[in-house]
């Protein structure tokens, strides 16, 4: 069951168009990576999902309903915004309460506890002496323990220290475990690789690639490398995307022509053969670097 659905989601701002007809369905239990370069349009969808934006045309659903028509739905949504801001003389706790107020829908006390201290967050000191990484812990730990059935997650990790940035990650999965449904839109590739199982990248408005990240791994590039103690064979050496540095030889290709390959440098007496698939890292920059 989709828990997130975009379908032919529209937005424009004046002349400019934000998003170009967006779809994307993010599936129930999931953790669903949305990844793209800045300005592609990753904020700008996750706030009209949120209701704070009026689609210029196409539709959105959260669990079911139109956030715009059924704003009550956003009370089992738990957000992290990109940018963090808070309310600088109320302490943490205040601020937790304070959020906790606004949504409307009472927090999990025992889970804010574990999380107050998963994340080292001392509640008692005033939001404006906190650094960058430590507001972005109050926000974190106010979505986290909303027990919400939706958490929409903005670069959530944006100033944490590699810790806590550990942290998160497991708190996530704690998280999905319990049954929540996660957006996810990071720039931490192996954040994301660890965490989603599906992912959308998003380009100038509109879904280049979506789907598992099994699948985008396999139509994406391998690289094979090997050695030739005696000379690297002249046919294999002017195989397109290879690269020459003797005695080794380093060819660029897809899944579909590994195995040929690979056969090549065997029957050719190639030693210290690797074949490794390309990052998500990687799939992602070759969506959004190509036709700029």
């Amino acid at each position: 069951m989709s828990v997130i659905q975009v379908s032919g989601l529209v937005k424009n701002f004046g002349n400019f168009q934000a998003l170009a007809g967006l779809n994307m369905s993010v599936e129930e239990g999931t953790v669903h990576g949305f990844l793209g370069p800045n300005g592609a349009g990753k904020s700008t969808t996750i706030r009209t999902l949120l209701g704070l934006l009026h689609p210029t045309a196409g539709k959105v659903r959260v669990l079911g309903k139109n956030p715009l028509q059924h704003p009550e739905i956003l009370r089992r949504v738990g957000y992290v915004p990109g940018e963090v801001a808070l309310w600088p003389a109320l302490t943490g706790l205040e601020t937790l309460n304070a959020l906790e107020s606004l949504r409307g829908w009472t927090v999990n006390l025992r889970r804010r506890a574990e999380l107050i201290e998963a994340f080292d967050l001392d509640p008692s000191k005033k939001a404006r002496d906190y650094s960058t990484g430590n507001r972005r812990k109050v926000l974190l730990v106010s979505a986290l323990s909303a027990d919400a059935d939706v958490l929409i997650l903005d670069e959530p990790t944006a100033g944490l220290d590699p810790l806590m940035e550990q942290v998160f990650m497991e708190q996530v999965q704690i998280e999905q475990q319990r049954g929540a449904t996660v957006l996810l839109s990071s720039h931490i590739m192996s954040e994301v690789e660890r965490l989603c199982s599906h992912v959308t990248v998003i380009k100038r408005g509109v879904a280049v690639e979506s789907g598992r990240i099994d699948n985008l791994k396999h139509l994406s590039a391998y690289t094979v490398t090997a050695t030739f103690p005696y000379g690297i064979p002249p046919e294999l050496a002017v195989l397109p995307n290879a690269t020459v540095a003797p005695p080794v030889l380093t060819v660029t290709t897809t899944h579909d022509n590994v195995s040929a390959l690979l056969l090549h440098i065997i029957t050719r007496s190639g030693q210290n053969i690797s074949s490794t698939p390309a990052t998500l890292e990687e799939l992602f920059l070759s969506h959004y670097e190509a036709d700029t």
